[in-house]
């Protein structure tokens, strides 16, 4: 039964994640919601993860996801049902696109995906700030506004957005020194 859950959830996140990995993380979101397999801290460090080693966001949280489930079986079905959709339907666009790539609806629905794309880009983005960057639970059991930030992890974001503006390095160079930096000051 589990891996069926796995293919059905992977499934409907690579049918609907249009844009790439990013826009998986609510797709993900709503798993971690709906099944506890996993909680939001180890969302982000599965974005982490999957952000810091090769190959595709999606495909590597796929297989984050279906390893803690059920091992290596889960790893390969969560994959599968990730990509599955996308096969399916390059296949059948690759087939029918050069006939009907001029239409106006065509280029019209292109057009109207894009801000879908964006948004759900967006949110994926600040659910991440929001759980890397303050500590919501913290506040909650204190209640002191001081414990709602972050501080280190606000500091370490401030001074990685300085240094992308200013030096145009790979982003590569950034995510080692900040493992780094996580490592020394004990994030």
């Amino acid at each position: 039964m589990i891996y069926m859950l796995l293919f059905l959830e992977f499934f409907k996140t690579g049918l609907f994640a249009v844009g790439g990995g990013l826009a998986t993380l609510p797709f993900l979101q709503n798993i971690s919601d709906k099944y506890g397999w996993f909680t939001s801290q180890e969302l982000i460090d599965m974005i982490a993860i999957s952000e810091s080693t090769p190959g595709p966001i999606g495909i590597n949280m796929a297989t984050y996801v279906g390893y803690k489930t059920a091992y290596l079986p889960g790893a390969v079905i969560a994959i599968l049902g990730l990509v599955t959709p996308s096969v399916i339907i390059i296949v059948l666009i690759a087939h029918y696109y050069m006939k009907f790539n001029e239409h106006p609806m065509v280029q019209a629905g292109f057009y109207g995906l894009r801000p879908a794309v964006a948004g759900l880009i967006g949110a994926a983005g600040f659910e991440v700030a929001k759980l890397s960057l303050f500590n919501t639970n913290k506040y909650l059991l204190t209640q002191k506004f001081a414990d709602i930030v972050n501080i280190k992890s606000l500091l370490l974001f401030a001074v990685i957005v300085f240094l992308l503006n200013k030096y145009k390095k790979h982003p590569i160079y950034f995510l080692l020194g900040a493992a780094v930096i996580g490592i020394i000051f004990k994030y």
